[in-house]
């Protein structure tokens, strides 16, 4: 009778291992936004002008979103 065994079991994670993929997901993250252009300035650039003497209320897409959401 063996008492070898067939079941293999897998390395126990390490410090070193996590802080290799967090540097790498880092550098994936720095490099995609590197890519993609700038969404604030799009969105920016899409809205009316503020009005002159101020307190310019605009129902956005943003506002009404909240307005659906808050309704009960």
């Amino acid at each position: 009778m063996s008492t070898s065994s067939t079941q293999t079991t897998a390395p126990a994670p390490s410090r070193r291992g996590f802080f290799f993929g967090a540097a790498a997901a880092g550098v994936g993250a720095a490099a995609l936004t590197g890519i993609r252009p700038d969404p604030v300035a799009e969105v920016a650039a899409a809205l009316p002008a503020a009005p002159a003497g101020g307190g310019g209320y605009t129902l956005s897409a943003h506002v009404k979103r909240y307005y659906q959401t808050a309704m009960v």
